[in-house]
């Protein structure tokens, strides 16, 4: 769940459509990869991260509700990410989860996703 939710939830965020999402390719990453050194960082993808949970959170109360989340999580992910289980993602919860995905999605421990 960890590395393909994370960047699957990144690139419905970018617009691409789920068929896109599911195969993760070059030019995608490319697109996380501001700096353009070929890898996606952590101060990069909490950048992207945190600008797509303002985009997401359309009723702009700081938090998500199951509907504005349902673009990107389903109902798992959204309890998994609700870490107080209030029913609402706060952007510190989305975070969270997002960058313990990345965290964990960094296979090298470098930092970076390649």
């Amino acid at each position: 769940m960890i590395k393909s939710t994370v960047l699957l939830a990144a690139f419905v965020l970018l617009d691409a459509t789920a068929a896109q999402a599911q195969a993760i390719n070059q030019s995608q990453m490319d697109r996380l990869d501001r700096d353009r050194n070929g890898a996606v960082d952590r101060s990069e993808y909490q950048t992207f991260m945190t600008s797509a949970f303002t985009n997401l959170d359309k009723s702009k109360d700081g938090a998500l509700s199951r509907d504005e989340a349902a673009r990107i999580l389903n109902a798992q992910q959204f309890a998994a990410t609700d870490a107080d289980g209030d029913g609402r993602i706060t952007q510190e919860e989305f975070l969270n989860r997002v960058m313990a995905d990345f965290r964990e999605a960094d296979r090298s421990g470098d930092g970076t996703l390649r």
